[in-house]
């Protein structure tokens, strides 16, 4: 039956269904219908209600069920086969079957070759010889060959990897066609243009001319592809092709290098669309181990896409060792380096906690790279941790500012001078420098030397003989803007400047990202690697590793590849089929699309051709179907033949059946079980304490385990507290003794420490918390409480048994450079105008985060410091908690030395200067609104 696939072995059988309307009639007119005969008595049963009835004819349904049951007979006897074998038969001519085997016919190869060995075995019964011309290979000879012969070939051949170019075989096919003359050509199409479509169908119109053609399409799901896969920031996606209708949805799997599965996206196509999108929401680490993405239930190498390391993102740390800049955020030096580093890489930053915290876990996560801006002192532990890292393939990038100017460690590729050298101030001769040169040894070779880079201020090399060999970038007088070394498998590379704007204004060039870039890509990690890492000397290539089939699965390169060049970024050719190249630790991917390449349906419209389509079964004889569908419909007849008889209904009745069964409806019982869970009943101890500190404002201290000093401290604290209230509008709650190492600090402005000489150094994890906290915007003050103690000497403040101790707490912390606090310093008129800060005694200095000098002051760009301008700490050892401890009666409860008459009234004002310095930040040093302030004055 022309186009559609069912054919009958005698259809002169089929005959037999003109009989039906003889049998409508025989059915109706028998059995005859009853005769009506009067007879009187028969008026007496009227009244009584009949029990059983008989129609008086066949209803026209089950006479309609007879006649399709005696048309299944008829139907079976005529022998119905389906997907009958189709071929041309009746014809001397040779066959020609040019046949589709790229990798769009993959997916119903078996379709394909079936229906090529149905063709083959017609030709074979009626003697004609048979030529294969596979369209992806043009320099095949064409040839006749006997159908036998081109039974084994066909069984040889395999879909390509890699698309066809059908224009390529039509000059061998001309030459063919006319050594031939007459012949029947055969084409099983896969209904796929991957480019040059229409060429070839009006080139081939144009050779076959009056030669029959069939054309085999339909029939088989479209060929499904991938392309165009992304690893963004957030997640990973790859997009699906198609020609046209076909499956809606669809499952893309990722599996990585050992074949296991890492996840799963789902996509759809809407009505009408060729490309849909799937997504994989996964953690950039897992992203990173995909090598292979590809769609479920298809098989060819078109639905695979193969990654390599070009297609990983690079999860990067940031940690700045600076204080948390919440006033101006956008001037922060991670700001800037996280705008850099964003379009290439997925960055991470280290806001929560001390900078040690924060690199211990981006070491714990074995991130690749991070980043240190101005990060100065690091414990042995981390700088350890660090070093091992580094040796096993780390990238470290340090970024210099006041921090690090004052830190000496060997984290950095070359030696450095303490302090900064500041370019272009009032107090020095020395002009600002630009950039002058890249090294063409280091990464940035290649890149374009900006002129419009200025820099202000850098920390310095020590001048050695390895100094020339890591300079990667230098400024015009020859010193170093930035150095790097390799160490084991790691590099260490260090920029000399800031992050920030404060030093130069690097962070604001398009040289800096470009940059940035260049040392991600040492290590090979980013999908879109800068010009002129690898070197431009000369071109590399990669061999074969593993090649894809054309059903997309891996096995031995052929022996046609090729070796390709290591930059190699286009589509699979039959050279270069796609699979894996190069080495087994790091090989280039190669896949048998290209991220722009889209498919189409293949417009075969004018052709003038035979139509068929692909069968996707073997052929099926239905008799046997048939013939028992039939019998089914006699068997209810029967059994609806009954029932209208009242035969069954006179069977039941004598059985005794209950009238009603019962059926038990099991209701399911809803168990009463309470949804809201029950709150603990007893009050945390950690709730209480969070609540007890954020209820109220309240001053903290350290508990140091010294029942007098501790007792010292609280009462001095509550005196303060109390003075507080009177003298100001501040009214805070009762002090709280804290724990570094359990209790939350972020609850309080200000935490006094009482330093006791010969104290056991706290646990780092206590040392760590207390680092976060002063990057937070905290503010610490450490009081060694030994003024009196000091030796005579310039040095002896620092020579007290309180101090010594001071610094072994400090030497674990970043602490930034101090200086004692100067006259023009915000904590000298806060609250009260004072030139010193006493307290029991008066002979200590007190030390505040040192200021920005006037050459290198950036407030008329920059006008609120990291902090809101607070010092992260402030040491003292005049013993001020002793000055402001009051006994219950309100008396003094510590002398004071020594003993001046307003000492204790100007120890408790420095008391108030501190804690509003660290309420009100740099308010008053705030000379934004000066000028709006005197004009309205003078009007």
């Amino acid at each position: 039956m022309a186009g559609f696939p069912l054919a009958f072995a005698q259809p002169f059988l089929l005959l037999g269904l003109l009989s039906l309307p003889v049998l409508w009639w025989l059915l109706r007119v028998m059995p005859p219908r009853p005769r009506r005969v009067e007879f009187p008595p028969t008026r007496l049963l009227f009244d009584i209600a009949p029990k059983e009835e008989t129609p008086s004819r066949t209803p026209w349904w089950l006479t309609l069920l007879r006649l399709a049951a005696a048309a299944l007979v008829i139907m079976a006897a005529a022998g119905p086969i389906w997907n009958p074998q189709t071929g041309l038969a009746g014809s001397s001519a040779p066959l020609v079957i040019l046949l589709d085997d790229g990798w769009s016919a993959a997916a119903s190869w078996d379709s394909r070759i079936r229906a090529a060995d149905e063709l083959i075995t017609n030709a074979d019964n009626n003697q004609r010889g048979v030529t294969l011309v596979p369209l992806s290979e043009p320099a095949r000879d064409i040839t006749l060959m006997p159908a036998g012969t081109a039974r084994v070939a066909l069984r040889q051949l395999a879909p390509k990897p890699y698309s066809i170019e059908r224009v390529e075989t039509l000059p061998a096919l001309e030459r063919f066609l006319k050594a031939t003359g007459d012949a029947e050509i055969t084409w099983l199409s896969d209904g796929v243009d991957t480019g040059r479509g229409p060429e070839f169908i009006e080139a081939l119109g144009k050779i076959i001319g009056d030669r029959s053609l069939t054309l085999y399409e339909g029939g088989t799901a479209p060929p499904l592809a991938l392309v165009a896969a992304e690893n963004a920031a957030a997640k990973m996606t790859v997009k699906v092709l198609r020609t046209g209708g076909g499956v809606a949805a669809g499952v893309v799997r990722a599996i990585d290098q050992k074949g296991s599965p890492i996840g799963e996206a789902s996509y759809g196509f809407a009505p009408g669309d060729r490309e849909a999108e799937a997504s994989f929401d996964l953690p950039v680490e897992l992203r990173n181990d995909i090598s292979r993405l590809e769609v479920a239930g298809e098989r060819s190498a078109g639905a695979v896409q193969l990654l390599d390391k070009r297609w990983r993102r690079r999860a990067i740390g940031i940690v700045s060792g600076s204080t948390s800049d919440t006033a101006q955020p956008l001037l922060a030096s991670t700001f800037y380096l996280t705008r850099a580093l964003a379009p290439f890489a997925d960055v991470r930053l280290g806001e929560r906690g001390s900078p040690q915290q924060a690199i211990t876990q981006f070491l714990d996560q074995k991130l690749p790279m991070i980043v240190l801006a101005d990060v100065g002192t690091l414990s042995p532990e981390i700088r350890e941790r660090i070093g091992a890292w580094i040796e096993q393939g780390g990238v470290l990038v340090r970024f210099a500012g006041p921090r690090l100017a004052q830190a000496d460690d060997d984290l950095v590729p070359v030696k450095l001078r303490r302090g900064g050298r500041s370019l272009g101030g009032s107090l020095t001769w020395e002009k600002p420098q630009h950039l002058a040169s890249f090294a063409a040894d280091g990464p940035f070779a290649g890149l374009v030397v900006p002129k419009d880079i200025t820099i202000t201020r850098q920390v310095l090399a020590e001048p050695n003989a390895a100094l020339a060999t890591r300079s990667w970038a230098s400024l015009e007088d020859g010193t170093p803007l930035v150095t790097g070394e390799h160490r084991g498998k790691g590099v260490v590379s260090l920029f000399h400047v800031s992050a920030d704007m404060r030093w130069s204004d690097l962070p604001m060039s398009g040289s800096f990202v470009e940059m940035l870039r260049r040392i991600v890509d040492v290590s090979g990690y980013t999908s879109t690697p800068g010009a002129g890492v690898a070197g431009e000397a000369g071109i590399e290539t990669v061999a074969p590793l593993r090649t894809l089939d054309g059903f997309g699965a891996f096995g031995p390169p052929p022996s046609t590849a090729k070796p390709l060049r290591a930059d190699f970024r286009d589509r699979a050719t039959p050279d270069h089929p796609p699979g894996l190249y190069g080495p087994a630790d790091g090989p280039l991917a190669v896949n048998a699309l290209a991220a722009a390449d889209r498919i189409a349906s293949l417009d075969t419209a004018s052709l003038r051709a035979q139509r068929a389509s692909y069968t996707n079964a073997e052929p099926r004889d239905l008799r046997g179907i048939l013939l028992a569908s039939s019998l089914a419909l006699f068997l209810i007849d029967a059994v609806i033949v009954a029932l209208l008889g009242a035969g069954i209904a006179a069977l039941l009745r004598r059985r005794a059946v209950p009238a009603a069964m019962a059926f038990a409806l099991a209701l399911s019982t809803v168990v009463a079980t309470s949804m809201a869970t029950s709150r603990p009943a007893r009050a945390d101890t950690t709730d209480e304490f969070a609540i007890k500190a954020v209820s109220q404002t309240r001053l903290a201290y350290v508990v140091t385990g010294n029942a007098d000093v501790d007792s010292i401290v609280k009462a001095g604290l509550s005196g303060l507290t109390l003075f507080l209230a009177q003298r100001t509008a501040l009214e805070a709650g009762d002090p709280v003794g804290i724990d570094p190492a359990r209790d939350e600090l972020a609850f309080f402005p200000m935490i006094y420490w009482p330093v006791l000489p010969g104290a056991v150094k706290p646990a780092q994890d206590a040392i760590n918390r207390i680092d976060a906290y002063m990057k937070q915007g905290g503010t610490v003050l450490f009081d060694t409480r030994d003024a009196i103690e000091a030796p005579p000497g310039a040095d002896g403040a620092s020579q007290t048994p309180g101090m010594l101790a001071l610094r072994s707490i400090l030497s674990s912390l970043d602490v930034p450079e101090l200086e004692p606090v100067p006259r023009e310093h915000v904590l000298t008129k806060t609250f009260y105008l004072l030139r010193d800060f006493p307290g029991r005694f008066t002979s200590g200095q007190t030390w505040v985060e040192t200021l920005p000098r006037e050459e290198e002051d950036e407030a008329a760009s920059r006008p609120a410091r990291g902090g809101d301008g607070v010092s992260p700490l402030i040491i003292t050892s005049n013993d001020l908690a002793g000055a402001w401890a009051l006994r219950p009666d309100g008396q003094p409860m510590l002398p004071l030395t020594p003993g001046e008459p307003r000492q204790r009234e100007f120890a408790f004002r420095a008391g108030v200067n501190i804690v509003m310095y660290t309420l009100t930040g740099n308010y008053k040093a705030d000379q934004v609104h000066a000028p709006a302030l005197i004009e309205r004055l003078g009007q």
